[in-house]
C-alpha cells in the first residue's frame, strides 16, 4: 500500500445493528436505548455507541484493504459528535506510512455523518502478516 492512497466506505445506523451491538455487547445505558433519558439530556435522540464505529474499523481492516492478511496493532479514536439511528456514516481512511521491511502501514481515518460533519478520528496501525 502506497502512502496517500485513500479509501472511501459508507454505512448507515440501522436499528438491527444498534439492537444487535445491545445483545452482543450488553451496555444498554439509557442514553443509549431510553429516547426520553437521552433527550432530557440535551441529544435529539438515542445515543449509538461510539464503538460501533469500531466494528466499521474492523470491517475496513479485515475485509475492505487490497490484503486480508493483516492484523491490527493499535488503534486510537476520538469522538467529536454524537450520531444517532438512521444516521449514514462514511468512514475515510488514509494510508500515512509503509515501512517494507516491518510490514506495518500506518492509516488516519475519520468518520462524518450525512451533514458532513465529522464525528470521529483517529489512527490505525496494522502488521501484514
Amino acid at each position: 500500500m502506497e502512502v496517500g492512497r485513500s479509501f472511501e466506505l459508507d454505512f448507515e445506523i440501522t436499528e438491527q445493528l444498534w439492537s444487535g451491538f445491545i445483545h452482543l455487547f450488553r451496555d444498554s445505558n439509557p442514553l443509549h436505548t431510553d429516547e426520553a433519558f437521552a433527550q432530557k439530556k440535551g441529544f435529539k435522540g438515542k445515543v449509538m455507541h461510539g464503538n460501533i464505529l469500531n466494528g466499521f474499523l474492523s470491517y475496513f481492516i479485515g475485509e475492505q484493504l487490497p490484503t486480508r492478511d493483516v492484523i491490527i496493532h493499535k488503534q486510537t479514536i476520538s469522538y467529536h459528535k454524537p450520531f444517532f439511528l438512521g444516521d449514514q456514516i462514511r468512514l475515510n481512511a488514509e494510508v500515512t506510512a509503509y515501512h517494507d521491511v516491518l510490514q506495518v502501514v500506518s492509516l488516519k481515518f475519520s468518520y462524518y455523518n450525512q451533514l458532513e460533519e465529522m464525528i470521529a478520528k483517529g489512527i490505525v496501525q496494522i502488521g501484514i502478516i
